[in-house]
Parts: C-alpha cells; sequence; structure tokens
C-alpha cells in the first residue's frame, strides 16, 4: 500500500493551508460555491448552465445566473459538481456535458468503467489568493475556459466564492447528534467495544457480481453503493439463489436444488427497492445477501461506542462458480477467493480514504486500518474506531486441497511468501481454514450447500466419520446433513475419486451424476472430521505465532482444533475465536478472547437474565486469571442473522414483552444523543425490525440497560476494546520471542 499512502502524503501537501497564523487543512467537501474564471481581474465570467439545460459554459454574469454547486468529495482529492436541478457536470473528453442519472461500475456490472462526473481538484497560487484547477477523472483532461484542454497551462484557474442555493446531496441520516468524547476509563484503560468479526465489503465477495448486493460506500454516493438489486438479484429477488437458500433454515434439499436447475425462485423473494424506499432490505434476521454496513450506519454503531473492529476479508469461490455458472447473476472479476480478498483489502483502504474524505482530509475520519496493537491504542484514545484487517476464506493463499495445473501444490515457502505479502499489506488476523477442506486442515463445513460445495471442490467425498471420542468435545458440529456422501480417507491429501473440475462451466452437468447421494435424508449421528491438520498446517500456525499475528481458531474442525490449541498452549499464545465457540475456559487461560451477546426475550419476573449468559462468560473469564471483558461477534455481512425483534409478528417471545426502546435516548458513555433511525424514506422500529443494520447496536445496548441491567453490569462490554488489545499485545510479545 505504499503508494497510496503516497498519495495521501502528497494530497495532504496539497490541500494544506498552513502558514505562520496556523491556518486549517482546507477542505472544499460540501461547499457550496459558485465557480468564476480568473482570466484576468476583471472578469466576471462564471460556470453556468446553459440555455437548453443540457450543458454547462462560462457566461458573463450580465447573460445569466451564475450556477451554485455542491462540490461533494468522491475521493481523496476528487469531487462531484451537484447543480440545483440534481444534476451533475460530467464531459465527454471535449465539452462539459449536464446528466441527473450517472451510470457506475455497480450499474453496469462493469469494474473497468470510470464515471465522467468525478473532478480532481487541484490548486495553484499563494495562500491568500488560492486558484483552483480542475481535472476530469476519466480523460485526465483539465477543465478550460471553452471546454476541455491538454495541459495545466491551458487550464481554467478558478476563484470558488461560498453562496447558498445548493441541492443536498443524497445521503443517509446518522440519526444521532453528538460527538465522541468518552475514550478512556478512569484507570487509563481503554473505553469502548469491539466488534471482533466483521465482513464491511462482502459486495467484493462472489467475483463481486450481486451475489452479496450493496456497498458500504460508493464514490458516487448511496445512490450507486445501495441501489435496487434487480440487476442482480432478477424480478422480486428470484435470482438471488444463495439468499434463498440461507434465509430459509428449514428449506428441503430438493426445493433448493429445484431452484438451482430453474434458474430462480419458485416464487417471489423480496422486494428488490434500495435507495430510498428500502421495502424489504435490510432487514433482521432474514436479509443475509443485502448490505447492512453503509459507512454512515457504522458510523452510528462507533458513535455507540464500538471502537474496534476486526474486518476479515472473505469470499466463496464455489458459490460463486454456481450462481454465476448457472446464468443467474453475472460477475465483474474472477471468482477465485483470494482475488476477492485482493480486492477488499483495497477497497477497506479505500473506504479509509473516503470517510477522511467526507470529513476534512487525510487521516481526520474516524475510521482508521491500525497494523498493531500501540497504533490501536492511539488511535481509540484520539476518539476513533480502529479497524483490523484480517483473512476468512476456504482457499487461504490459493493452497487447495486437490492441487491443479493453475494451483500446483503450495510449498512452506509459498506460505512465507505469501504471509509477508499479506503481513505488508497491514492484514494481521487470519483463519486457516473455513469450511472447505484446504491444503492446511479439514474443513469444518456443516449444512447441505456447505458439504455440497466441499464435495465439488475437492472431488471427495465428506471426511466426516463418527469416531469422535478420543478428540476433545471442544465444541458440537451435529449430525450430517448427506450421509451418503461421507467415506473418510486415510490420506487426506489423496487424489480425488470424482472429477468434478468442469463445474464452474457447468454446474447442472456435473451435478447431475451425483443427485441421488444429495437426496438422501439428514443423518442423525454426531460426525467430526476424520482429518486434522496437515503438516503444512501446523507450519502456517507456527509462522504466524513467529509473526505475533491474531490466530482465529473457530473454523478448525475438532482435531485441527484440538491438535492447534497444543501448539497455543507450547507456545504460551493466545488466540482469538470470534465465534464463541470456546467453553470451557481454557482459551481465556492463554489470554485469548472469544465473543458473546446477550438474550432477546425478557422474562417478567426477572427481565435483566438477559444478561446471565453475558455475565456467565465473564465470571469464566476471570476465573481462568484473563482480562474480564468481553465483546460482540455480529459477523454481518457473513451470512450470519442478526438480533431479532422483541415485539411484532416476527418476535419469537414466548411471553408478553414490555418497555420497548423510545426516543431520544443517550448513549452509554453519556456523549451522544440518539433519534429514532431511518433508512431513506423508510423509518426503523427497533422493537418489531430487530437489528436491522450495524448502527442499532445502539438500540441493542438501551434495550439491554432497559432490561434493568446496571451501567456496572455492562462495563466489561465496554472495556472488550482494551481486552483485544491486551491479547493482541500478548501475541506480539509471544512472537518476538518465538523469534523469524
Amino acid at each position: 500500500m505504499s503508494s497510496v499512502r503516497g498519495a495521501l502524503a502528497v494530497l495532504v501537501a496539497l490541500f494544506s493551508c498552513e502558514n505562520p497564523g496556523d491556518t486549517p487543512v482546507m477542505t472544499f467537501d460540501e461547499r457550496c460555491v459558485v465557480l468564476r474564471l480568473d482570466a484576468d481581474p476583471g472578469s466576471a465570467q462564471v460556470l453556468a448552465i446553459d440555455v437548453g439545460g443540457a450543458s454547462y459554459g462560462f457566461t458573463d454574469e450580465g447573460f445569466g445566473p451564475a450556477t451554485p454547486f455542491r462540490l461533494q468529495a468522491s475521493r481523496l482529492g476528487s469531487y462531484l459538481l451537484y447543480d440545483p436541478g440534481q444534476s451533475y457536470v460530467t464531459s465527454d473528453g471535449d465539452v462539459l456535458l449536464r446528466e441527473s442519472d450517472l451510470l457506475s461500475d455497480v450499474l453496469l456490472i462493469d469494474d473497468s468503467f470510470e464515471s465522467p462526473a468525478e473532478w480532481d481538484l487541484d490548486s495553484t497560487g499563494p495562500i491568500d489568493a488560492r486558484r483552483l484547477r480542475f481535472r476530469h477523472r476519466k480523460s485526465g483532461r483539465f477543465l478550460g475556459p471553452a471546454g476541455l484542454v491538454d495541459t495545466e497551462k491551458e487550464a481554467a484557474l478558478l476563484v470558488a466564492q461560498d453562496v447558498s442555493g445548493c441541492a443536498d446531496f443524497p445521503e443517509a441520516s446518522l440519526d444521532a447528534t453528538g460527538r465522541v468524547t468518552k475514550t478512556q476509563f478512569e484507570d487509563g484503560t481503554l473505553f469502548g467495544f469491539v466488534d471482533t468479526h466483521s465482513h464491511i465489503l462482502s459486495n467484493f465477495s462472489f467475483g463481486g457480481g450481486g451475489i452479496f448486493h450493496g456497498a458500504p460506500f460508493h464514490p458516487l454516493g448511496i445512490e450507486h453503493a445501495l441501489p435496487d438489486c434487480e440487476l442482480y438479484h432478477g424480478p422480486e429477488g428470484r435470482r438471488d439463489l444463495f439468499g434463498f437458500g440461507f434465509d430459509n433454515s428449514n428449506l428441503p434439499v430438493g426445493d433448493f436444488l429445484g431452484a438451482v436447475l430453474f434458474g430462480e425462485t419458485p416464487d417471489a423473494n423480496h422486494a428488490t427497492d434500495g435507495w430510498p424506499t428500502f421495502t424489504d432490505w435490510p432487514s433482521a434476521p432474514d436479509s443475509s445477501t443485502h448490505q447492512v454496513q453503509y459507512y454512515r450506519w457504522l458510523e452510528r454503531a462507533y458513535l455507540s461506542g464500538m471502537r474496534l473492529v476486526v474486518q476479515h476479508a472473505t469470499s466463496n469461490q464455489i458459490i460463486c462458480d454456481l450462481i454465476a455458472g448457472l446464468g443467474a447473476q453475472e460477475v465483474r472479476y474472477s471468482c477465485n477467493d483470494m482475488v476477492a480478498v485482493d480486492r477488499i483489502i483495497e477497497e477497506t483502504y479505500a473506504l479509509e480514504d473516503y470517510i477522511d474524505a467526507q470529513s476534512g482530509g487525510p487521516g481526520r475520519g474516524w475510521f482508521r486500518i491500525v497494523t498493531s496493537p500501540a497504533q490501536a491504542r492511539q488511535e481509540i484514545l484520539e476518539g476513533n474506531m480502529a479497524v483490523i484487517l484480517g483473512i476468512e476464506t476456504s482457499n487461504l493463499f490459493d493452497c487447495f486441497a486437490v492441487p491443479s495445473a493453475e494451483f500446483p501444490a503450495c510449498t512452506e515457502q509459498d506460505v512465507l511468501d505469501r504471509l509477508d505479502h499479506y503481513h505488508d499489506l497491514g492484514v494481521r488476523a487470519i483463519f486457516p481454514v473455513h469450511k472447505y477442506d484446504n491444503a492446511f486442515s479439514a474443513g469444518d463445513g456443516q449444512k447441505f450447500f456447505i458439504e455440497l460445495g466441499n464435495f465439488i471442490q475437492t472431488g471427495h467425498f465428506l471426511n466426516f466419520t463418527p469416531d469422535c471420542i478420543d478428540v476433545p468435545t471442544v465444541f458440537d458440529r451435529g449430525p450430517s446433513s448427506f450421509p451418503g456422501l461421507i467415506m473418510p480417507r486415510d490420506d487426506f491429501l489423496s487424489p480425488p475419486p470424482n472429477d468434478t473440475t468442469g463445474f464452474a462451466m457447468n454446474p447442472i452437468g456435473t451435478l447431475v451424476p451425483f443427485l441421488p447421494l444429495f437426496l438422501d435424508p439428514p443423518g442423525t449421528e454426531e460426525v467430526c472430521q476424520n482429518a486434522g491438520l496437515t503438516q503444512l498446517g501446523a507450519f502456517l500456525i507456527d509462522q504466524m505465532m513467529r509473526r505475533g499475528m491474531i490466530l482465529e481458531i473457530d473454523h478448525l474442525p475438532r482435531r485441527s482444533y484440538a491438535e492447534a490449541f497444543q501448539m497455543l498452549q507450547n507456545a504460551d499464545y493466545p488466540a482469538a475465536g470470534t465465534h464463541g465457540l470456546n467453553n470451557d475456559g481454557a482459551l481465556y487461560a492463554l489470554g485469548g478472547v472469544s465473543k458473546t451477546g446477550f438474550g432477546t426475550c425478557r422474562d417478567a419476573a426477572d427481565p435483566s437474565r438477559v444478561a446471565d449468559g453475558f455475565n456467565d462468560r465473564i465470571r469464566l473469564i476471570e476465573a481462568n486469571g484473563a482480562y474480564p471483558a468481553e465483546g460482540f461477534g455480529f459477523d454481518l455481512n457473513g451470512f450470519a442473522g442478526a438480533r431479532g425483534p422483541r415485539f411484532g409478528p416476527d418476535a419469537n417471545c414466548g411471553s408478553p414483552q414490555t418497555d420497548p426502546v423510545t426516543y431520544p435516548f443517550t448513549s452509554y458513555a453519556g456523549d451522544v444523543v440518539f433519534e429514532a433511525p431511518r433508512v431513506g424514506n423508510r423509518s426503523i422500529d427497533f422493537n418489531t425490525e430487530g437489528m436491522v443494520h450495524i448502527g442499532l447496536v445502539a438500540e441493542l445496548i438501551e434495550d439491554v440497560r432497559g432490561a434493568g441491567v446496571s451501567d456496572a453490569e455492562l462495563e466489561p462490554l465496554f472495556r472488550s476494546a482494551e481486552g483485544y488489545i491486551r491479547m493482541w499485545e500478548k501475541a506480539e510479545a509471544r512472537g518476538q520471542v518465538l523469534g523469524p
């Protein structure tokens, strides 16, 4: 990311107006201005809409009124020029044009598309007489007095005069007032809670083709970040096959496979409209394929006390190959897991830059990517939210369980090179395995489409066995969905007995011979993986520890978990269990962390019971000598359901509920006031809809407080950022002891 950081340094210099009077950093974001041509001291030419309303030009004030433009930051140093008629200044590379409806890479499903509406802003001249220069991003040409020109020398120098009369740029409301003031407790420890497991940019998973719809940001604004999903999910959402299978937990296997064969769901699946109406999405808990972490919603969570987030890049090649191979959806780039991981890492830095651009310039945003525990501490103390980069994907480093000509078997040197590469990119947390078998370990998949995907990817029957007696029951994976596919193999890395290599090009043809096995009735016997860590998997874990990285252990199947845990104990090294599967305290004895939560429904006789599980977890942590703190691990945008409602037809409470969340209410820290939330034109009712997006974690906490749970009881939640960073500090220290 050195080029990105270098560009930021240039922009800092460009937009800084430092002088002996300590003039603040200059920003034009959301400024309402008239742009006057500074051709000579007596010039009165201004940029205005032409008489036909289809273009813009510089006209004398005597011939037409100057047009006020909203300068809306699209990225650091780049702007949209938005006029009072809600149209944009664009260009074909020669002349200025006026467009009200912009195209984008999202709406065209074209990753190479560049918008003609973005303008890089440059400046020249002394501080007290600064003149502006606009360069068209798409063509690279400069705005001149009579159209676009090739050189800076020909470019128009403009004076920006602040005025009124601009249109408001479309944006989501924050529904909160105040600013972060509390950053530490009286004892000096950090204030704030952690979301240990997040997937903010899942829209760049699965080939970026809309299997997961909606972005946390877009340079052209919310209309392009959260548009109607019909283009991707089809009319009535009927091509949202993965969402159909995932959100309907009781869906018979045959019904899902029938939808796959026909390429659409049998009935209407969901209303597709996004901004600004949002009829059916986002929603909790049954909207797994739609964005719930738009940056303004994430900011609302930050204002509620979220000060640390672990942002995992995730994807799944088989899901992408299936949906794209059926023609149900198009993709913007390769379905390969690591292609998605690379793009997500890049876009997480772009999100940081975008929030900076909305906040006044480089380094001024509240979303700060960190690469060390010391850096995380500093950012949180300064009132920001620290973000740790992680990876959670099946085919980590392209190290497949079954090598191919394109991806030969990984070696130890490959692991070293790729660990170093991603460490240089800022990645600090890694899952060695996720659902599918890979070269490091057997997978932990245990849901019908996951088991099916593992079979397709590896050509092996499931490597499960009921012989789990000799393996510690760290967690229970339950029965297999497909007993007909179970055939434990003696050699985990043996060649596959079935040829499934044509799946990406012909999903149905590849699957048909095996359909009788898929339709077997579900099993009832507890199973576990026959295999554990491979030699390469143990090497990966050892090398992660030597780098002081955060080892995520909750997708290791039972044997791999036991083997990895022995390595951790031998090295006195902490780990993260961010799916909350640890239940015996051994993780905490090493200084590790997990995640927990609160109950949904209240008992009228004892409302505070919603915090019993949380309190029990804190006692377990204390009993094992660890720092008494525990945060969330929502797994949002990761096909994980959010907290549901206590009231209304979608509630699942067995007794009447009382004391709904009311507005306004004040944050736990007392520094922010929250109002009733909205998504576009739609009002959200947490009481009857649940945690529709990440910003409603404010309501979740308020609901728990309303149950009679004291602020003292909740304090371990707000110490969880501190707890996570202490785990990371120990990992870093142990890594230094273990050495390279």
